[in-house]
């Protein structure tokens, strides 16, 4: 099976393997958590680009976002926003949420399927990327993998989290345990409040990335138009289109 190397930098790297796309978020050293500051934030929004103007007119084409270690992405680098406060701390964490913004706005506007495929723990801003996509994928085990974090972080979250929160996740019972209680989500529970579309107890004995493949084989045969589903997919989402001031050709 051929894998074809794309681009890589110290952070992502990006191949092409059959129909799909594969965006990694590199480990650079031992137990990193891929937190996302101004600099991740941009080369993040680069490697999209190139997906978008490469292959958005490839019909079959899927992109699927991973990570190396333990975490998926475990949300903002706040050590960043401590370090280059400049007197404002809130200031620094307006530029970061804002580029953060944009890469949302870019996975709902990327013209082709997109699938997360969550081999490790993905809190706070890491929940926001990974539900920005279509489709999830989790590897069945033990410990929690999805966590939003929003109330232990003591500090405000602008309305496009929420309304992705709300699009995504459609049982007000979930929402409330994900948000009010601030509860970990596994595998298993993340099923049942209908985050994930592919059966979960095959990836109990896959890699979470093995089986985002298998399902970019299965939507890369229905061989899409892109600039129709990226239509198809802002008029599901009518809230989050009005929060990311995205528009169409129809009106969100």
């Amino acid at each position: 099976m051929k894998i074809t190397l794309i681009r890589q930098c110290t952070k992502f790297r990006l191949e092409q393997f059959r129909h799909s796309l594969v965006l990694t978020l590199l480990e650079t050293h031992k137990r990193d958590q891929h937190l996302l500051n101004p600099t991740v934030i941009d080369s993040f929004r680069g490697y999209l680009d190139e997906v978008n103007v490469k292959f958005k007119a490839t019909p079959g084409s899927v992109l699927i976002t991973t990570a190396q270690g333990g975490s998926f992405c475990r949300g903002f680098d706040f050590r960043y926003v401590r370090s280059h406060a400049r007197g404002s701390e809130d200031k620094a964490y307006k530029e970061m949420n804002d580029g953060f913004k944009d890469v949302v706005k870019d996975l709902i506007s990327l013209p082709m399927p997109t699938i997360a495929a969550i081999n490790g723990y993905a809190t706070e801003a890491g929940l926001i990327l990974a539900l920005s996509h279509d489709h999830l994928t989790m590897k069945q085990v033990v410990e929690p993998y999805l966590r939003a974090e929003l109330l232990s972080r003591k500090r405000s979250y602008p309305g496009y989290f929420a309304a992705l929160i709300r699009s995504k996740v459609g049982c007000p019972l979930a929402r409330r345990k994900l948000l009010l209680r601030d509860v970990q989500i596994d595998a298993e529970e993340a099923a049942k409040i209908g985050l994930l579309d592919w059966n979960h107890e095959v990836a109990s004995e896959k890699d979470a990335l093995e089986v985002a493949k298998t399902q970019a084989d299965e939507l890369a045969k229905k061989e899409w138009n892109g600039e129709l589903y990226a239509e198809m997919r802002q008029l599901l989402y009518p809230e989050l289109c009005k929060e990311l001031e995205l528009t169409s050709s129809h009106s969100c």
